[in-house]
């Protein structure tokens, strides 16, 4: 597998692309949506809500917690995620100050 070079692109670029990674697959996105509804949620309702198998949402689960859009607490023997504010806040502002910065460009393109 090749290198991706990312130390050659600055902080703000590689999180910004950290974070477009993350939320780069639906179910990743669903699960997104589910937490930010529900406040925060039990692995096992997760997979409750989601057609894929445990060990999908799983891997699914440890790309947003690698991300750190998500925090997971043990709780006896399940763990319960939830959205992290700090990171999800930070995300929110790289992401609109992305697409304001090119929305202008738009009109001036052919």
């Amino acid at each position: 597998m090749g290198a991706t070079k990312s130390e050659e692109f600055s902080v703000k670029d590689n999180r910004l692309a950290r974070y477009a990674k993350a939320m780069g697959h639906p179910a990743r996105v669903a699960i997104l949506r589910l937490l930010v509804k529900r406040q925060s949620c039990i692995c096992g309702d997760i997979v409750d809500e989601l057609p894929i198998a445990q060990s999908t949402v799983s891997q699914h689960l440890k790309e947003l917690k690698e991300a750190g859009l998500i925090t997971g607490e043990i709780e006896g023997a399940r763990v319960c995620y939830c959205i992290n504010e700090k990171e999800w806040n930070a995300a929110q502002e790289a992401l609109g100050e992305f697409f304001k910065s090119h929305g202008v460009m738009a009109a001036k393109c052919c």
